[in-house]
């Protein structure tokens, strides 16, 4: 146990709570130190595995991502090490070689955190931490932390809180390590045992409670859905950080707040947009990413419902990155297993400024890969079946945001109509310049 620990100890029960009280206080306190990332240290090192699931190169996609989930975090990522195994070793997830070389760096440079890319379990944490004595992250503890950092509305800490703990619960093991277990059989139950059997009815009580609050909180937000109106609803999707706040900010002409970071935006924006004479509902949702944590997804399953409810979907891509197309595989999985009723999308390729590509020599005759590909050759490729559905922008230089807002009013028109056959839209057509 930690000092600060056995400090809140003292100091609660001075205060006169009963040991439930002074252990669920604990427990909060572990949870902050166990999920929230408070390093010893602003530097970093990243570890991944290359197995046969995952080859160099996208171990190397991943841990770019990992380094800037960590910057997000307000982490600097300074080294990283990489190991090729068949599987993760299932005691300390590398190999011991590995490990010990990661801990000659990490006492040699006084680094305070090590970032591992893939979920640790409570026995490969505990191992790992008693043998490098630094603060050990995985990929979901550094999510949850960049959440639980975004969360402002009452909707989000309460969706991200719930994660937390069901993140914690089966990993209680490695706060009571300091407590000897005993073997097993009657009447020979150690006081770890006991401890933990404690610790997770409390965590379970406040679960059930956290379950409860959602069911509230999301009773709430139906009535707000319901108040709308019947006006067409179109959601923002994509992965995080390919612009969709910056385009939602250009459509609805409002300050949805923007930044070049992983998840600036957490609660769903809903903003009332009109587009020539035709008015619809427009919401920004949180972006997805790979390896997104399950507690996450299930978790924020009520934010989703914007997705769910939507009559229309506009997938946005940063067609910059070199692994766009991976992210939207992972986008259109996660959009299957929050709504299974396949609906109307728009494709819309972001971030046309920043695409760049290598062009290859005249006499180079080895065969092109994707890096020697242009803008226009990419647009003949698998993106051409999208056909008028299909649309590259750059939200930050306002490039064809016009033909965007064409194409939306179109689709959007073409589902009114047929909610609406009677209707003669509900505002007068006029030029938005004027």
């Amino acid at each position: 146990m930690r000092w600060n620990q056995l400090f809140m100890i003292i100091h609660y029960a001075s205060l006169g709570l009963d040991d439930f009280g002074i252990r669920e206080m604990i427990i909060f306190a572990c949870m902050k130190e166990f999920i929230i990332s408070e390093a010893q240290s602003e530097k970093a090192v990243l570890v991944g595995l290359v197995t046969p699931e995952q080859n160099e190169q996208r171990v190397k996609e991943y841990l770019d991502e990992l380094a800037f989930l960590a910057d997000t975090a307000g982490v600097e990522s300074v080294k990283r090490f990489q190991q090729k195994l068949d599987y993760p070793n299932p005691v300390t997830f590398v190999g011991t070689g590995k490990l010990k070389e990661i801990k000659e760096y990490v006492v040699e440079n006084e680094i305070g955190l090590v970032i591992f890319d893939d979920e640790l379990s409570a026995k490969q944490l505990r191992n790992i931490e008693k043998e490098l004595q630094v603060k050990i992250l995985d990929r979901t503890n550094l999510i949850l932390d960049i959440f639980a950092r975004r969360a402002q509305t009452a909707h989000a800490k309460t969706q991200v809180e719930l994660a937390q703990y069901k993140y914690m619960l089966p990993r209680l093991t490695r706060l009571w390590t300091h407590l000897e277990r005993q073997r097993g059989g009657v009447g020979m139950r150690g006081p770890g045992e006991t401890q933990l059997e404690t610790d997770k009815r409390i965590i379970l009580d406040k679960i059930a409670k956290l379950k409860n609050d959602l069911k509230d909180i999301d009773k709430q937000m139906s009535v707000q859905r319901k108040n709308r109106g019947k006006m067409v609803r179109v959601a923002l999707v994509g992965y995080t950080n390919v612009g969709k706040s910056t385009l939602m900010n250009l459509l609805s002409k409002s300050e949805v707040f923007a930044e070049n970071k992983l998840f600036a935006t957490l609660d769903t924006t809903v903003r009332k947009v009109i587009v020539e004479n035709l008015p619809f509902l427009l919401s920004d949702t949180v972006g997805f990413i790979r390896k997104l944590p399950t507690e996450l997804v299930e978790s924020f399953k009520s934010t989703l419902d914007e997705v769910r409810e939507a009559d229309l979907l506009i997938h946005i891509v940063d067609v910059s990155h070199p692994t766009f197309e991976d992210q939207i595989e992972v986008v259109n999985k996660t959009l299957a297993e929050i709504d299974k009723v396949e609906k109307p999308m728009i494709m819309v390729f972001n971030k046309i400024d920043a695409f760049t590509y290598v062009q290859k020599e005249e006499d180079d005759l080895t065969p092109a890969t994707r890096e020697n590909v242009n803008l226009d050759e990419l647009k003949r490729t698998w993106m051409n079946k999208y056909q008028d559905n299909c649309l590259f922008i750059s939200a930050k230089e306002r490039t064809n945001i016009d033909a965007l807002k064409s194409l939306l009013y179109e689709r959007v028109k073409e589902i009114h109509i047929t909610r609406f056959p009677y209707n003669d839209f509900l505002f007068q057509q006029y030029d938005e310049d004027e």
